[in-house]
């Protein structure tokens, strides 16, 4: 609880853009499932064949695996906040719909029947009879859906919608317990603050005037605190947006600091953990962001359409990543910076001098004894491990696990060989040896910027601030930076600052 304490204090700003993203989120998603199911099943509760037909198709959607939906969304409107809301109130509509229908369905017809002989028209009946007679039990279903949406929420974190499910994703990917706490209990703290303050509306007609009111008042102070922004003059911006871990977040930081203060009539945003390397890719191509950082081997080997021998010079790599960027998709690859993010074994300090292990043919030298840890794709790839094995003739007892886990295995002495990537922190933190390529089997992975030809065209002035980290950081650097930030829990933004002062480039 300490160091959960820890990291909310030392990254307030940062949770509480996370705690108010997933709330607006939630919000919104339950505002338009009430303005869409409350209606409908007040239309449709005296046809029961209609009022049938669309519960089944409410049922329906509900049986959908959440990601799957999210998957089926992105082709037609992209990624980001637009499908997760789409999805979000497709969820929540339900629940309300079945409560409203059902509860206006259950109502003393003796009671109708009285509404209709003292002469009330079909919509005074709904307003005076049905709708007060219904509220109670619309309002668990509209607690039913708030449940589900705000859990269901924690998923638009994979399609860059943000909200607390970024920290849920990033602890389960650094097997960090301090992330996954912050972010589920967040996210259940905010649940049973919703959800006690739904039963407080429920309780009574006073109750539920009182906070509807209070909500109102709420909405319209924060659309007031919007317009000196809607008639401030108008800034240009620019999206930036990195991948999960806190080496694509150290990387945004310093393209933000480095355009910002060559150009100042420009507002730079960040997308920290915007997703995987496809979403970041499509979300380019298609204007949802405007920078990126990328790797030259991953380029070559997962988004150029032409399929090609990797080059083992890193210069040559580059050349054709550029080129298969600029000829496929009009981007356009700026130059890399120095160091290497690819893979690498490691073993401890006490291994390597143990057996005097320096390279991958030291390692092969010592036969089929040895156990490994590697992750599953890593495992199964010719880039990888199998490659690996022809190249060197190795023969491990391998395991299959996530990085982190890998890490504390290494560090326990249950394996002695893991693979990894050369700039992680955990080689520092746990003092292990990254093992030389000597036959430079795996291919180079330099860092570098990707834009649209169009966006770099139109705006010299950044490309000339993002090219000073040209041949900029080194593997010792950046695995350092990157130990401040995950294992230390120092900001991303503080240590870019910092490297880019220390070189002179701020």
């Amino acid at each position: 609880m300490t160091e959960v304490i820890n990291t909310i204090s030392s990254h307030q700003a940062e949770i509480l853009q996370s705690l108010v993203e997933h709330l607006l989120l939630s919000m919104e998603a339950l505002l338009i499932s009430c303005l869409i199911a409350i209606p409908l099943g007040m239309l449709l509760a005296h046809s029961k064949r209609a009022g049938e037909v669309v519960f089944q198709i409410t049922s329906i959607i509900q049986t959908i695996p959440s990601l799957a939906l999210l998957g089926l969304l992105i082709p037609f409107v992209g990624i980001g906040t637009t499908p997760a809301l789409i999805a979000l109130t497709a969820y929540g509509i339900m629940p309300i719909y079945q409560n409203t229908y059902t509860a206006i369905r259950n109502i003393d017809p003796n009671l109708e029947e009285a509404a209709d002989a003292f002469g009330l028209s079909k919509r005074r009946k709904m307003f005076r009879l049905e709708v007060p007679m219904a509220l109670p039990m619309i309002l668990s279903g509209v607690s039913i859906s708030l449940v589900m949406i705000i859990g269901t929420a924690t998923l638009a974190a994979m399609i860059g919608a943000g909200g607390l499910g970024t920290y849920i994703m990033i602890g389960i990917q650094q097997n960090n317990n301090t992330y996954l706490l912050i972010g589920a209990g967040l996210s259940a703290i905010l649940t049973l603050a919703m959800s006690g303050l739904l039963k407080f509306m429920s309780s009574s007609k006073k109750h539920f005037q009182v906070t509807a009111a209070v909500l109102a008042i709420f909405a319209i102070g924060l659309g007031a605190s919007q317009l000196p922004k809607a008639f401030a003059p108008k800034e240009e911006e620019v999206v930036i947006a990195g991948k999960l871990g806190s080496e694509p977040d150290i990387l945004i930081n310093m393209y933000k600091d480095l355009i910002e203060k060559d150009n100042p009539h420009i507002k730079v945003t960040l997308k920290k953990n915007f997703g995987g390397t496809s979403f970041l890719f499509n979300a380019l191509k298609t204007g949802k962001i405007d920078i990126y950082p990328e790797f030259t081997g991953t380029v070559l080997q997962g988004l150029a359409k032409k399929k090609v021998a990797t080059p083992h010079d890193p210069a040559k790599t580059y050349q054709l990543a550029k080129k298969l960027m600029a000829d496929e998709d009009q981007l356009t690859y700026l130059s890399p910076m120095k160091y290497q993010n690819g893979y690498d074994l490691a073993v401890t300090q006490s291994f390597a001098k143990r057996h005097n292990i320096k390279s991958l043919s030291d390692l092969a030298k010592l036969g089929t004894s040895l156990t490994a840890a590697f992750d599953p794709d890593f495992a199964n790839q010719e880039d990888g491990y199998l490659g690996l094995k022809k190249e060197y003739k190795l023969n491990f007892k391998v395991k299959t696990m996530e990085p982190a886990l890998r890490y504390k295995a290494i560090a326990s002495g249950k394996i002695e060989v893991v693979d990894g990537y050369t700039t992680d922190p955990q080689i520092k933190q746990y003092d292990l040896v990254a093992l030389k390529d000597d036959k430079s089997f795996f291919p180079p992975y330099q860092g570098a910027p990707l834009m649209k030809t169009a966006f770099a065209k139109k705006h010299p002035g950044i490309v000339k601030s993002l090219n000073k980290l040209s041949g900029k950081i080194t593997e010792s650097e950046m695995q350092e930076m990157n130990y401040k930030v995950t294992v230390k829990r120092e900001s991303a933004s503080k240590v870019a600052r910092q490297y880019l002062k220390e070189h002179g480039l701020l």
